[in-house]
């Protein structure tokens, strides 16, 4: 498995697993990032952070520390 910020631009993929805790977690899933959750990736910042994400229906831009912690496949 990878994390969102191991995905390259232009990929889709599905979250399988949040591997955070508490409130990091809590405030990963209200942002709808949750289990099965298609994640499709725009783009990426010159320095890797932060990156930009579509997932269900809006964009959403996400910071390094939050990336790594959502496993995809």
């Amino acid at each position: 498995m990878r994390t969102i910020k191991e995905v390259k631009v232009g990929e889709t993929v599905e979250v399988v697993i949040l591997d955070g805790e508490g409130a990091i977690k809590r405030r990963i899933m209200d942002m709808g990032i949750t289990k099965g959750t298609k994640i499709y990736v725009r783009k990426v910042a010159p320095l890797g952070d932060p990156v930009e994400i579509t997932v269900r229906g809006y964009e959403l831009s996400l910071r390094k520390d939050d990336a790594k912690i959502v496993l995809v496949n």
